[in-house]
């Protein structure tokens, strides 16, 4: 039963994360589909880069908050609809379970926004829709992650650079706002200090580590262009 309930609430949130907000804005904005335009990507600095600014906004929200729908679906509602059809569950199962719930949904929401089922697979790179899922992980993670961000565009100016390596630091910053920091979510330190917690210390990088994977794949035209000297400083395009 509670495999059905993952397997349930990962469709949900691969389905969510297949909404994506850059092809719907451009198609709205500007009659076309932004893969075919820039970059080739349906993320929000093409977006802002080929259709303009308020564009780039709109689509930023919107794969900002499905993300954390998801997400929030998957640490919350999950272990509830656990907790009351399975009653044999063990108490150190259940603290758990949010943690589990959260990151299989961000990992799947985050598969479903580069590869959705509703634009023929071709996506964006998801860093947005990654800074959602932190958000409801652990709210001083998303800042950490925010920080590293931060530093490095505005020393080269270039997303991708402050994208790829917040990406890398992934699961190190996830396991110290677990298990180094004093967790401020009473679900996050039930988790850390529960009798089965061993297994959210090996899961909780792993299952980041494959979403930083996801990421960085996902850059590797980035990191091509990079490594050549050829990668472009963001620059918006002005609304007509």
């Amino acid at each position: 039963m509670i495999y059905g309930l993952f397997f349930g609430f990962c469709v949900i949130a691969y389905l969510c994360g297949s909404v994506n907000f850059a092809i719907i804005t451009t198609k709205a904005f500007t009659g076309g589909d932004v893969r075919s335009s820039g970059s080739g990507n349906a993320g929000m600095t093409n977006v802002m880069r080929t259709a303009g600014f308020l564009p780039g906004v709109i689509t930023f929200f919107g794969d900002y908050i499905k993300a954390i729908a998801a997400v929030a679906l998957g640490k919350y509602i999950l272990p509830e609809l656990a907790k009351r059809w399975i009653p044999d569950l063990s108490a150190e199962t259940l603290a758990i379970l949010p943690i589990y719930g959260a990151l299989f949904a961000g990992f799947f929401c985050l598969l479903g926004h580069m590869f959705p089922i509703f634009y023929g697979f071709r996506g964006g790179k998801g860093i947005v829709t990654a800074a959602g899922t932190m958000v409801v992980l652990d709210w001083r993670l998303f800042l950490i992650e925010l920080g590293i961000f931060a530093v490095l565009f505005l020393i080269t100016r270039i997303i991708s650079v402050g994208s790829i390596l917040a990406a890398i630091c992934y699961p190190l910053t996830a396991w110290i706002c677990f298990f180094v920091m004093n967790p401020v979510e009473e679900v996050n330190r039930l988790a850390a200090q529960a009798d089965v917690a061993v297994h959210a210390k090996w899961f909780i990088p792993i299952a980041t580590g494959c979403a930083a994977l996801l990421v960085v794949y996902k850059h590797k035209d980035n990191i091509r262009r990079l490594f050549k000297g050829e990668e472009k400083q963001l620059k918006l395009k002005k609304n007509k």
